[in-house]
């Protein structure tokens, strides 16, 4: 009895999402453009960071080889990037990496992924919203900061935050207002303040090369001892460690730490993918709007880095605020206030950025059932999430409020990075599938030429007709089948799912081992070894399965090397986060888990499907059968 209690409920928790209605029409408004995505990928990724982050990095860790370190993160950013340029093809409907772990590894991990999506986006908004605050504080003499420091202090070191942001829950609510009235609307503002920020980053690259001198990026240990006093001249920063100078002067280590941490600062184009009901033609905008924004923010930011570290001596910079201070170097000192507006607005996009995805997630969720169904709630006039856009809005305003959210924004990663690693997962597992969860939806709502039933019918025919293979050395190395049958799929599923725990056990090894690893201890470097290799052997077993024949308006090349990549980059990075980030991340998995195993397994509605009686949040009868 208690054993089939048990399987029911990993029936139930593993239980795929089916997106079968094929003309059913969004209840969001679809109204944005390929032009609009990019706008919004851009102003969420490129934000302040670009103003702070170049200079603590190049003064820290890879000196000018900083644009090398842009470039490595920018090519680890892509191939999350890809993965998710193929899930907005395949599946345009609201709800980014939840909804794409839904329709193929199961309810479970779906929750797992929206419940992550949720803490990242809440956390980043109370984190900009901070940041907003005291940088405008900063520009008008920090009269604020003086006022919440005299009348509002709070003494409860290590939990709340010394003196409450009063400044930064006015911001997110005045933002919070704006979402409400229309994405639209929305859209517009992010177009505008983006718009300043590109041409305020565009006057920084064209002056820096114009007041910058190719020197700075060719000294070398006489002139640190010759001019050591001269080379830092206006700057008021104490000069950090020149390295071996040159082009490189922390090595190939300082440009690859220097890229873990660039990594970062290409967050949050996946608040595109949560656009998939509000876009005219997903397929195509979506894998567009990622790839675009993704390349307009390689370039800033590598413009942004060379043109500083030409302007300055890499060691001079000021890791707080590099970008006037370099400014002051060449004599341009008025340029900082042009540096004030670009960082504001940059700011003002990123705050947007994190905002506008969280209640999509969240009303995505809710309409599946596994958060409290009144949040699916839609406007009838505005088209918006209107309850899930408030409850989000109030919740950040008050962590805003109430907590120092330094220690908080590595929850940020976290959840980012396993999002992106299930995203990965997903691509690589069900391109190799007999048959797509959704094969009808592929290609609803888009103007592309192929017809709807020659869709459906080339993949029953793969699914239908294919004489199933039987299991053996033959058919995991060649299998006989051009199309995929049951028994290939299964080998890619199992296959996967041993990828992922080398992956993890190769991390663990390299990151928590370093110390043995240095030292020559032959167990580390044989578990890296084993792990490397049957890694490899399992990749190209994936490889030799047959792969989907399903038309899509985008794939991800390079299958399966690239979703592996880009598995292996995640995990990589996450391990590199401290032992507080995880115990931290476990408490918010154990309130998910209450309200799933609580609430949401038992209202889920694919259950209720299965059952033939889905509901909408109003009440009425889904039809989608």
């Amino acid at each position: 009895m208690g054993c089939q209690l048990l399987l029911n409920i990993g029936h139930q928790v593993l239980r795929r999402k089916v997106v079968d209605c094929s003309r059913e029409e969004s209840r969001l408004s679809r109204c944005l453009n390929t032009f609009d995505l990019v706008a919004l990928g851009v102003g969420s990724t490129l934000g302040a960071g670009v103003y702070v982050l170049a200079g603590a990095v190049a003064r820290e860790d890879a000196g000018p080889a900083i644009v090398l370190s842009f470039l490595i993160a920018a090519l680890a950013s892509v191939l999350a990037g890809l993965c998710y340029g193929e899930f907005g093809a395949r599946v345009p409907k609201t709800g980014s990496a939840y909804l794409y772990s839904y329709v193929t590894v199961g309810e479970l991990w779906a929750f797992i992924t929206g419940w992550n999506l949720i803490l990242s986006y809440v956390i980043g908004t109370s984190s900009v919203a901070r940041a907003w605050s005291a940088t405008f504080d900063e520009l008008i003499g920090r009269p604020i900061g003086e006022f919440s420091r005299t009348h509002m202090s709070l003494n409860v070191p290590g939990v709340l935050a010394e003196n409450p942001d009063i400044f930064a829950v006015i911001i997110i609510l005045i933002l919070t207002g704006l979402l409400t009235f229309g994405v639209k609307e929305s859209a517009m503002v992010n177009k505008i303040f983006t718009c300043v920020n590109v041409l305020v980053l565009g006057f920084i690259m064209v002056s820096g090369f114009v007041k910058g001198s190719i020197k700075n990026w060719q000294l070398s240990e006489k002139d640190f001892q010759n001019v050591s006093g001269h080379l830092c001249l206006n700057n008021d920063t104490k000069e950090g460690k020149p390295g071996a100078g040159g082009f490189m002067p922390f090595g190939v280590s300082g440009v690859l730490s220097g890229a873990a941490t660039c990594f970062y600062a290409f967050v949050g184009f996946d608040c595109i993918a949560t656009t998939g009901e509000e876009v005219k033609n997903p397929q195509k905008a979506i894998p567009v709007g990622i790839v675009a924004s993704l390349l307009i923010c390689f370039i800033a930011y590598f413009g942004v880095s060379a043109a500083l570290t030409l302007m300055m001596p890499y060691f001079c910079l000021d890791t707080d605020s590099p970008l006037p201070d370099a400014f002051k170097h060449v004599g341009w000192e008025g340029a900082k206030y042009a540096v004030a507006v670009g960082s504001l607005c940059a700011l003002s996009t990123s705050l947007l950025g994190s905002m506008f995805p969280m209640p999509r997630v969240i009303y995505a969720m809710a309409e599946d059932g596994l958060l409290f169904k009144f949040l699916a709630k839609i406007n009838d006039r505005t088209k918006t999430p209107v309850i899930a856009t408030v409850t989000s809005g109030v919740i950040a305003a008050v962590m805003a409020f109430l907590f120092d959210l330094k220690d908080l924004v590595d929850l940020m990663s976290i959840g980012t990075l396993l999002a992106y690693s299930l995203v990965a997962a997903c691509v690589l597992v069900l391109r190799y599938q007999p048959e797509q969860p959704n094969v009808a939806y592929q290609m609803a709502s888009t103007t592309d030429e192929l017809d709807q039933h020659e869709l459906v019918s080339s993949s029953d025919s793969q699914t239908g007709f294919l004489p199933e293979a039987k299991f053996s050395l033959k058919t995991i190395l060649s299998p006989a089948n051009p199309d995929p049958s049951k028994v290939s799929g299964l080998i890619v599923n199992v296959s996967s799912s041993a990828i992922a725990i080398l992956i993890i056990t190769f991390c663990i090894v390299a990151v928590l081992g370093k110390d043995a690893l240095a030292a020559g201890a032959l167990w580390a470097i044989f578990l890296l070894a084993v792990s490397a290799l049957l890694c490899t052997i399992i990749t190209v077993i994936i490889w030799r399965q047959p792969e989907s024949k399903t038309k899509l308006s985008f794939k991800v090349p390079f299958l399966p090397v690239l979703p592996v990549l880009s598995i292996f980059v995640n995990v990589y990075l996450m391990m590199q986060l401290d032992q507080g980030t995880w115990v931290r991340f476990a408490v918010w998995m154990l309130i998910g888990f209450a309200i799933y195993f609580g609430y949401g397994l038992w209202h889920s509605e694919e259950a209720a499907l299965a059952a033939g009686q889905a509901r909408t949040p109003d009440g009425n009868l889904d039809q989608c059968k």
